[in-house]
């Protein structure tokens, strides 16, 4: 077992984020040295000291799903104009658009999930709970473990990489600043799917664009 304390002094050595050093934790039995090791072998702790630096520059990348069914704009930032430029950022930057396309995020990250649709998704999942007949002592302890399944749903970089489930995308994108060097973050994007919001034949889109991304 590891406490709140255990976390925040990971946190403080590595820089990595809190869920990344609770992760490390959980993952290795609360051995703390193993933890660390884990957060370098992950790239998270390397990538994450470089998130203090001003990533001012990048491009707005766009996705259009064959047909012009589904479109996708983001916005990917780095440090330098040179390396917005590069094929390797431009790649990422493709990859981004097409997850956000097949995926359909509502959220770039946690942080940015309105409080009020939180609080009502964890309320949601307690009663879901108390209707399987869970004990009341360990209902908040899987509210919170499904709030994580919540979060893989609606936040991007929290979501399994569509090219690669066995990483997410906040994985692929620490593995990219690793191999550019320079800070990368996503600011925001846009996903529009024709005729949204109308009635309509149900086509899995988001499916479809999966499958094309894998390519199957």
């Amino acid at each position: 077992m590891f406490t709140a304390q255990d976390v925040a002094k990971l946190r403080a050595q590595t820089n990595a984020g809190m869920m990344d050093c609770k992760k490390a934790l959980t993952e290795t039995n609360g051995d703390f040295e193993k933890a660390a090791i884990w957060l370098r072998e992950k790239g998270i702790a390397a990538a994450a000291k470089k998130q203090s630096r001003i990533a001012s520059e990048g491009v707005v990348g766009s996705y259009i799903h064959m047909g012009g069914k589904i479109g996708v704009l983001i916005e990917v930032n780095c440090e330098t104009d040179f390396v917005a430029k590069t094929d390797a950022f431009q790649q990422l930057v493709k990859d981004l658009a097409m997850q956000v396309a097949a995926a359909n995020p509502k959220y770039v990250r946690r942080e940015e999930v309105p409080a009020q649709e939180l609080e009502n998704e964890k309320e949601i999942l307690r009663v879901q709970a108390l209707n399987e007949g869970k004990p009341a002592q360990i209902i908040e302890k899987m509210v919170e473990g499904r709030v994580t399944k919540f979060y893989k749903d609606v936040c991007l970089l929290d979501q399994d990489f569509v090219k690669d489930s066995s990483k997410t995308v906040q994985e692929i994108i620490n593995e990219a600043t690793l191999t550019i060097g320079e800070k990368i973050s996503v600011r925001r994007f846009v996903r529009y799917e024709m005729g949204e919001g109308l009635e309509k034949r149900n086509d899995n889109l988001a499916e479809e664009v999966a499958k094309q991304m894998a390519g199957k």
